[in-house]
């Protein structure tokens, strides 16, 4: 064909025009968006039509598609979340390790679930110890059936662990290596102590053969793990944070670098490549490496050469006062650097030249400061890197090759490897002086010197005495702590070893001390137990170092100790002993019987049973929480099982796919302990279920214990434990980060005393996802705000509002702002007018052309346009319109339909089809032969309307003469004859839904339009989708740690103080130093504003209780008691946290009754002025009576509108009056009962009825006018 316009395509033969990337039918097409590697076949046929008849035609696109009814790839699935936090490389790493773990307690046990559910190719267990029912107590696998049948604890274990991956393969090692040899294994981990000849050869041999080693113990109060990776290991990836993208907006050869201009080592005078990023601030620091990307105009042989960056700064004078954050310094960045550095240099100048007229600065140095400039990077072109880039780059090797930048460019920021060496297991156990403990005061303190002579003194007990310290021994403490002090000060001269001598922030001073002996000696009485909340902990942190095999994230540095001494204070002999043989020996012989009879009798309340609430259940079995006559657990969750679930929410097999979480979890644990009373609930908490979740329930509880998703939901809860006084265990991961929070009630700050939001995004300029995106986020960003939100969610919304009520819509669209009136209206009248074409009613048919007309509108006219205006603007401005970030889009091409245009085509026409409730195609032949039949046709383009350039984000949709048209036509239409529409609600994790499959095409066709690189298919379901990356080994350790916290707490050890107590904040992928815990904060004190006597400040564990059961007070007399009890004068009086502008009372109000409108015998009338700002409308009618002579017949008509106001007003007062005379508790039902009858008022009128009080806020002031904050009272009267 030909191309007639100058917006068209240019022929086949010739693939540009006027230098835009319009695509030709010989242009290589974008790959189809694999999750492997971004690829499909392009040829051969399609796998699922090699077997159909002859006679359908052959496709070659869709394969990655996943709305097609083909079978689903259960492991991808299931390991959906891991691959969002790891990404795909990495995923597949983790996949080619194979693991020893040695021990299969409850540590063993632990490491292995975590390790199978993180899909490692193959674990293999060991441990020869033959069950006991003691073991119950930890290891979560063994039943009474295995300690009957004298199996051993692998044996036990091995059949549940297979069952948690099918995926990956699970074995029993028979026995020990007699050689420690490792050599077919990726990593090995030792989940208890064995005898030192084994460990160090074990340790050894691993070294030998470059398998990581891990040893993780714990024993009674104490924790530890350790780490080796050899005597060299490379971490690609240090962090695993994110890395960074940066788009350029302009590249700059600086000939010669100004003296103000700062880069280190960069001499002045000396050329200087700037790169400017689009981003305001890069984040980068000097000596970080980047990839070049996209470059273009001559620079693509570029593309793939790393450069190392460093910073740009400004030298300016100190009494200028720069503003950085300010909107001159903002705007002035946006300039060329040379005009930058010119206005800084004028600045400069000025400046120095009044400090060197002022005698009084002779001898003095003009004070300056260094102001780095965020969106800037100064290219290193003399390191081995720069030198590579020129050699590239071709000519003369200087850096002239970016004086030709004109647009696109991008710095991919690439991790730096980091290679490091570890010690072996024999050389740390002697030569680690200050070893890390988790709580870092006891680090800085030293106390990690016991718990490391503990571990020694024991390997040393074990090789004299041939056993371990036996329970409760007195007589092997003795000689373990006698073992221990040998060890010490047979140490002292030899440098850097664990000796007794002090220790001050952390550094050993050399000064001997004495060991703290009762700590070593309970270390040995306690040596052969263990509680399930440190195997968690340990399980969770040692199948994280395992997956650091990978060479992600940094291993650990080496040892780490955690111990809990608060948990055996009562040693009485009768409260820890004697033992039966229970599954709770261990518990009872370190925390005592009296805390195992309290921990029956618990009554908590576990809120969420996903992974975190998998891992609190699982504890609760273990522990016997809820197995008293008086106790019980509750657990409630909403949503129901699915197979990305299945990764790290171990108690689900697939056969709970599609059942209820909490239902299934309660099951597991109960089959686990059956003597557990649990009850498993299928309902929300929050404000709208009170009605079930009501006082009493609240008050019945003993903890609440959180394992939510969500910030609102985390808010409310905490506000229930607020105002009931409960205690609150709190945590959340995120990926390889986690972090919990002990909530206790008077003592610390609440989750509400934070700031934490869900709303996290970095918000993207609406200009530059509606023309200008540069980055594939905004691509996906844009398939998702405007494509998918507008066709398939708001558009049927608003469409199908219209059409069950037309006049309950028009009325609804008057509350609405006008733009989102001008969109409701556009939106109904296209719904409508698809209907028209289609002749009545839409069938698959109708679906296939509304999809291609989006095609066609979205990706090629709509382009077309763009680009018409802005080379309009070119032609009329003289300048370069496409330049920076801005990229000029190519339209899309049907004469020759490629792959993707027939993915989008069936992605949207199915969508469309669900929308009209029409039955989809799935099977792609079936569909391609259907838009065959269609014929469907390419519109000729030709000039519309003019696109808007502007770089605003201000929308031009607002209030217009067409959209009261379009009402107009609205008001017309016979809805009765309309199709039903079926709004779709975004789900990303159905399949077969099309959604994603759908925004996944939708991304990539803008992609192609901008010459982005297409995105995998995994990649916009995360970010479309807001996915939280999650963790088996990250929840298994946070919930370890809070277990440990509940054990306090039924301990009873809040009344000896928070400090016994321990928050977290520890990032597992980032090394020793991101394991933070530390005591939790007291509660944060509030001003209230007010003079002592009163109360200066409060908690928001604070109330006002006021108890007026025998006669209630009226709402002036609460107003009276409020400033008559705190000196203030009161504004407003109203519901507890509520935002909206309802109160029960506002002074406000009060005023009216001051306001008057008098009618005198002359005609004229006497308004207060209060009045015209409650009724504006008024003062016309007013200012007409003035002037009105009393025979105009005009005067009634205003006479009227004046009286109506009168009349309103004297309700108003009679109101007010009639409320703030009358009780309290029917001021708060008749302002805050809803207006509308049915559901709404009912459930009101049932949690309302239901208490015995009201939850109130205060607004008021003092007489200075000073604002006084008071605590919620709880105002308390009878029905």
């Amino acid at each position: 064909f030909s191309s007639p316009h100058p917006y068209l395509p240019s022929p086949p033969e010739s693939n540009s025009f006027r230098g835009s990337r319009y695509m030709s039918s010989k242009r290589p097409q974008p790959p189809s968006p694999s999750d492997d590697n971004l690829t499909s076949p392009t040829s051969g046929g399609n796998k699922r039509a090699r077997n159909r008849r002859n006679d359908m035609p052959s496709v070659n696109w869709g394969d990655w598609l996943k709305s097609t009814g083909s079978a689903v790839d259960q492991e991808q699935e299931r390991i959906d979340r891991q691959r969002a936090a790891f990404g795909g490389e990495t995923v597949a790493r983790i996949k080619d390790l194979s693991v020893l773990i040695l021990g299969c307690a409850g540590t063993g046990v632990e490491t292995a679930k975590n390790l199978i559910l993180s899909n490692v190719g193959a674990v293999t267990v060991w441990d020869s110890e033959v069950c006991s029912e003691s073991h119950r107590g930890a290891n979560f696998y063994v039943t009474p059936g295995d300690v009957r049948a004298g199996r051993t604890l692998a044996e036990s274990s091995v059949a549940e662990l297979r069952s948690l991956n099918p995926y990956c393969k699970v074995d029993v090692l028979d026995a020990l290596p007699s050689d420690g040899d490792v050599a077919g294994y990726s990593a090995v981990v030792v989940a208890r102590l064995l005898p030192r000849p084994d460990l160090v050869r074990i340790n050894e041999a691993a070294r030998r053969s470059d398998v990581k080693f891990v040893l993780a113990a714990t024993n009674g109060v104490t924790a530890s793990i350790f780490s080796d990776f050899g005597p060299r290991h490379e971490i690609t990836d240090a962090t695993g944070e994110p890395t960074q993208t940066l788009a350029v907006s302009n590249l700059e050869v600086i000939g010669s670098k100004p003296a103000l201009l700062r880069v280190a080592g960069a001499e002045d005078g000396s050329p200087v490549v700037i790169a400017t990023t689009a981003q305001a601030e890069h984040g980068l620091e000097d000596g970080d490496v980047v990839v070049l990307d996209d470059m273009r105009g001559g620079m693509e042989r570029l593309n793939g050469m790393r450069v190392t960056v460093r910073r740009v700064a400004i030298t300016s004078p100190t009494a200028a006062k720069v503003d950085t954050r300010g909107v001159a310094f903002r705007t002035a960045l946006g300039m060329p650097t040379p005009s930058v550095v010119a206005n800084f240099e004028r600045q400069y100048e000025f400046y120095r030249a009044r400090f060197d007229e002022d005698p009084s600065n002779e001898g003095r140095r003009f004070p300056v400061r260094t102001i780095t400039i965020f969106n800037r990077l100064a290219f290193v072109l003399n390191d081995e890197n720069g030198r590579a880039l020129l050699d590239a780059a071709g000519g003369d090797g200087s850096a002239d090759v970016f004086s030709g930048y004109v647009s696109g460019g991008l710095l991919n920021q690439q991790r730096p490897v980091v290679v490091k060496e570890y010690r072996s297991l024999a050389e740390t156990l002697e030569r680690t002086a200050v070893p890390q403990m988790l709580r870092g005061e006891d680090w800085e303190d030293g106390r990690g010197v016991e718990v490391h002579l503990s571990i020694a003194a024991a390997l040393e007990f074990r090789e004299r005495k041939g056993h371990w310290p036996r329970l409760h021994d007195d007589a092997d403490a003795s000689d373990v702590v006698e073992i221990a002090g040998e060890i010490s000060s047979g140490r002292e001269g030899v440098e850097g070893s664990c000796r007794a001598q002090t220790v001050q922030y952390g550094f050993p001073t050399g000064d001997a001390r004495d060991l703290d002996e009762g700590r070593i000696a309970r270390y040995s009485r306690l040596f052969a137990t263990e509680l399930t909340g440190f195997c968690a902990y340990l399980g969770g942190a040692a199948a994280q170092e395992v997956l650091k095999a990978t060479a992600r994230f940094t291993p650990i540095d080496q040892w780490i100790h955690h111990e809990e001494a608060c948990l055996a204070a009562d040693a009485c002999p009768s409260n820890v002993g004697p033992l039966f043989g229970s599954r709770y020996d261990h518990q009872i012989a370190v925390m005592g019987k009296d805390f195992q009879s309290r921990c029956a009798d618990q009554r908590v309340f576990l809120v969420g049973c996903g992974a975190l609430g998998c891992e609190y259940l699982k504890g609760v079995a273990l522990m016997g929480v809820g197995t008293g006559k008086r106790g019980r657990v509750v657990v409630t969750d909403m949503d129901r099982i699915e197979v990305s679930n299945l990764s790290r929410q171990f108690l689900f097999r697939q056969d709970d796919v599609g059942h209820p979480k909490s239902v299934r979890g309660a099951l597991v644990v109960k089959r686990w302990n059956p003597d557990v009373n649990i009850e498993a609930l299928e309902r929300k908490v929050g404000d709208d279920t009170e009605d079930h979740f009501d006082d009493k329930f609240w008050t019945g509880q003993d903890l609440i214990w959180n394992a939510l998703d969500n910030v609102l939901a985390r808010k409310y809860t905490d506000a229930k434990c607020l105002f009931h006084s409960k205690p609150l265990l709190e945590s959340g991961t995120l990926g390889t980060k986690c972090n919990h929070e002990v909530v206790l009630p008077f003592r610390t700050s609440s989750y509400n005393d934070g700031k934490e939001s869900d709303d996290q995004e970095n918000q993207i300029a609406m200009c530059t996802l509606r023309s200008f995106p540069y980055l594939a986020k905004h691509c996906i960003e844009f398939a998702k705000q405007a494509y998918f939100a507008d066709y398939f969610e708001f558009g049927p919304e608003v469409y199908e509002s219209f059409r069950q009520d037309p006049m309950a819509f028009f009325e609804q669209l008057d509350t609405m702002e006008p733009a989102e009136q001008s969109r409701s209206l556009k939106m109904i009248k296209s719904f409508i007018d698809l209907q028209e074409e289609a002749g009545g009613t839409i069938d698959f048919d109708g679906c296939v052309r509304i999809a291609f007309n989006r095609m066609m509108q979205d990706f090629r006219t709509s382009i077309l346009d763009l680009c018409h205006s802005a080379d309009e603007m070119e032609k009329s401005s003289g300048n370069p319109f496409w330049t920076g970030t801005k990229r000029k889009p190519r339209p899309v091409d049907w004469t020759e339909p490629t792959p993707l245009l027939w993915e989008y085509l069936y992605a949207t026409a199915n969508l469309y089809a669900c929308v009209w409730k029409v039955e989809v195609i799935r099977d792609l032949e079936q569909f391609q032969s259907a838009v065959e039949r269609l014929n469907l046709e390419q519109p000729v383009w030709s000039p519309g309307a003019k696109v808007d350039l502007s770089e605003g984000d201000n929308d031009d949709d607002g209030a217009s003469e067409d959209d009261e048209k379009l009402k107009g036509e609205l008001y017309k239409v016979d809805t009765s004859k309309l199709q039903p529409a079926q709004p779709q609600e975004f789900e990303k994790d159905e399949d077969d839904n099309f959604h994603v499959d759908f925004l996944t095409v939708s991304t990539n066709m803008r992609a192609y339009n901008y010459d982005i690189k297409a995105s995998a298919r995994h990649s916009v379901k995360v970010t479309a989708g807001r996915i939280i990356p999650a963790l088996a080994t990250t929840t298994a350790m946070v919930c370890g740690l809070v277990g440990i916290e509940f054990c306090k707490l039924v301990l009873g050890l809040q009344s000896q103080g928070s400090d016994k107590f321990l928050n977290s904040n520890i990032n597992l992928a980032a090394g020793s130093g991101n394991f933070t815990t530390f005591a939790p904060d007291p509660p944060v004190a509030i001003k209230t504003g007010l003079d002592s006597p009163h109360p200066t400040s409060f908690s928001s564990w604070d109330k006002i209780e006021l108890s007026c059961k025998s006669k209630e007070l009226s709402v002036d007399q609460l107003v009276q008691y409020l400033e008559r009890s705190f000196g203030v004068s009161v504004d407003r009086i109203f519901l507890h946290g509520d935002q909206d502008d309802k109160a029960i009372y506002n002074a406000v109000d009060r005023q009216k009754l001051e306001w008057s409108i008098d009618f005198s015998e002359d005609g004229k009338v006497a308004v207060s002025d209060g009045v015209f700002t409650l009724w504006p409308q008024v003062r016309m009618a007013v200012q007409m009576l003035g002037r009105l002579p009393p025979t105009s017949g005009q005067r009634a008509i205003f006479k009227s509108q004046v009286e109506k106001v009168k009349k309103a007003l004297d309700q108003t007062k009679e109101s007010f009056m009639n409320r703030l005379s009358g009780p309290v508790s029917l001021a708060f039902r008749e302002v805050y009962r809803p207006a509308e009858e049915g559901d709404k008022q009912t459930y009101f009128d049932t949690v309302f009825n239901g208490k015995d009080y009201v939850t109130l806020g205060v607004d008021c002031h003092t007489d200075r006018e000073d604002e006084i904050i008071l605590p919620c009272i709880k105002y308390t009267f009878t029905h």
